[in-house]
């Protein structure tokens, strides 16, 4: 193997394996250490930087970051990575002042955002400081998009989003709410030198079955259901609900309605319940609250006696794979199962809707009639237009459509200077020694045995009986602490100095996960075999020094590595460093 460029800022963020999962790449472990700190403040500015709500994705967020995380290679849980991002915001003091200051003389362009959620309000956010004025239109009454329509407020209080969208709107963004946009020409013949498009999938899928027009009146698209929820148009549902889907809108849906009268609410999925696609925990939250699950039925048709809907009718199926993986979904041949209700959610995916864009002002639309975006620079075939968020790709999460955020706001900048878009700025990055002596480290080296600590929920029968309860509680001070202690720092790099080598050999014996390995190169499926601990991960890359005297290799599986800096303290030439690696994602702006 040819020896590892570890100059490449992209070697050792694929080992910050937490940030480089993570959508918009927040520094994990830099803001956990400040937590341990109780630099609360300081926590919350860190993910800000990045993923623009801290609070919302601390109580929110898909997690992508923590099946990542290494900790859950070495016991059976990775660190409570989202829920500690969630103590940041909640034990932080008043953070205004630390929010950029928005020039008072403007640079002369004029952007407009269609749509007022996540993606278009973390260009806001990006742009907004660098003199650009900015007009933000959406038809709800206030911004947030569907971060306020669809998640409830038991998950989400509005108390929290309201402040994290008004860090953004109070930088002077001109907004324009209750206003629907029904023409992207008319947009266009204002003059604003550009646009971005970020208005989300506003449309949920419907399913068409028997007896679906005679039963509207109790036949409810899950996703506008919890629209109307949300602004208070609907206050009560029936008695017994059906809610149809697997998927994170089901899960509020039906907890939504044991909240709003539903005495027996049940969950039914075409598919087993394994390739459900809700998050693990948001079903345990259901199932705490008694919400039954209903795997492998398929809708027949919606049940109408005398012109009003009362059931539903399933048929039972069993999942059948072929060799390429591909699931089809058998009849059993039983009897069609009949589930009685009084109103039914349907909760089976969400699209793309874009009635608004006429087809003459040169964005060209492909597959499924989704717009052409370029997937670096989000620019569309009129130059003019970015897209971002769920309109750009499809339904996706909220730290997805920060992300996209972040990078259409590059472009339009870059657009605006009249500079070429795909020239994109490079991330941040630096690296410094944590040592303080021959054993003592600046950050926690030690490595904690507890076990994953469990947020505390408030008591079921209490969140019942109020929509607007927040079920989660969050960690308090003392268990945060505790929990922040589970981190293996996985951004204090081990980095290796070859001309200090003496090959002794005390870095390879002292390593607790034998992933120090002295060796012969070799190609690289051969030399993954050959190492102390087989390197059998071949997503993480194998650090491999240049030749030795002995004309050997060091080589280190990152796959196990815990950044214990065991290494650097046994090795006697310091051959070993422990260097904390800090990489930031480049911005609008990062090139002057």
């Amino acid at each position: 193997m040819k020896p590892t460029d570890n100059a490449n800022p992209e070697y050792y963020h694929k080992v910050v394996d937490c940030q480089y999962a993570c959508p918009a790449h927040t520094p994990v472990p830099e803001y956990i250490r400040m937590i341990a700190a109780g630099r609360y403040e300081d926590a919350y500015m860190i993910n800000w930087e990045s993923n623009v709500f801290p609070g919302v994705l601390g109580r929110t967020c898909d997690r992508p970051c923590e099946p990542a995380c290494r900790r859950g290679r070495i016991e059976e849980q990775p660190v409570a990575i989202c829920r500690l991002k969630r103590v940041a915001a909640d034990f932080k003091t008043d953070v205004s002042h630390r929010m950029p200051k928005i020039p008072s003389k403007k640079n002369g362009k004029r952007i407009a955002c269609v749509g007022g959620g996540p993606a278009a309000l973390t260009v806001c956010r990006d742009l907004m400081p660098l003199g650009y004025h900015i007009d933000l239109y959406d038809a709800q009454n206030a911004g947030g998009g569907f971060m306020r329509s669809q998640i409830p407020s038991f998950r989400l209080p509005e108390t929290v989003l309201n402040e994290e969208v008004g860090y953004i709107l109070n930088m002077g963004v001109v907004t324009h709410f209750d206003t629907y946009i029904d023409s992207l020409k008319g947009v266009l013949d204002k003059g604003y030198d550009a646009v971005f498009v970020g208005t989300g999938a506003p449309r949920g899928r419907d399913l068409n079955a028997p007896g679906r027009q005679e039963g509207a009146a109790n036949i409810h698209i899950g996703i506008d259901w919890l629209a109307s929820v949300a602004f208070g148009h609907v206050e009560k549902i029936g008695k017994k609900v059906i809610v149809l889907g697997g998927g994170n809108t089901a899960m509020d849906c039906c907890r939504t309605s044991m909240r709003l009268g539903g005495e027996s609410v049940s969950v039914v999925v075409r598919s087993p319940r394994s390739e459900m696609k809700a998050s693990p925990w948001e079903i345990e939250d259901a199932e705490r609250e008694g919400i039954p699950m209903f795997e492998n039925h398929v809708p027949v048709e919606f049940v109408i006696e005398d012109g009003k809907l009362v059931g539903m009718k399933f048929e039972k199926v069993k999942a059948s794979y072929d060799s390429n993986g591909k699931r089809s979904l058998i009849p059993t041949g039983e009897d069609h199962i009949f589930f009685p209700c009084d109103d039914v959610l349907i909760a089976v995916g969400q699209e793309n809707s874009f009635p608004w864009i006429e087809r003459d002002v040169g964005v060209d639309f492909g597959k499924w009639d989704m717009p052409a975006v370029d997937e670096v620079t989000y620019q569309s075939s009129n130059p003019k237009v970015f897209f971002g968020g769920d309109a750009a790709f499809g339904p996706k999460n909220v730290i997805t459509a920060v992300a996209q955020g972040h990078q259409a706001a590059v472009s339009i900048d870059l657009f605006c200077r009249g500079d070429d878009v795909h020239k994109r700025p490079a991330p941040g990055v630096t690296t410094v020694s944590q040592k303080m002596g021959v054993h003592e480290w600046s950050y926690d080296s030690k490595i904690e045995d507890d076990k994953r600590y469990k947020v505390p929920h408030a008591e079921v029968k209490i969140a019942l009986t109020d929509r607007k309860l927040e079920v989660e509680l969050g960690f308090d001070v003392e268990t945060a602490l505790k929990e922040a202690h589970r981190c293996l720092n996985c951004d204090v790099q081990t980095v290796f100095t070859e001309s200090r080598c003496i090959e002794c050999d005390a870095c390879a014996d002292i390593c607790p996960t034998e992933c120090i390995t002295f060796i012969n190169n070799d190609e690289e499926p051969a030399l993954r075999t050959k190492l102390r601990a087989p390197a059998n991960n071949l997503t993480q890359d194998l650090y491999v020094s240049r030749d030795l005297p002995t004309k050997r290799v060091l080589v280190k599986d990152e796959d196990v590595c815990l950044h214990c800096g065991l290494c650097a303290e046994r090795c006697p030439t310091s051959a070993w460093d422990m260097q904390k690696f800090l990489y930031q994602v480049s911005k609008a702006g990062s090139i002057q």
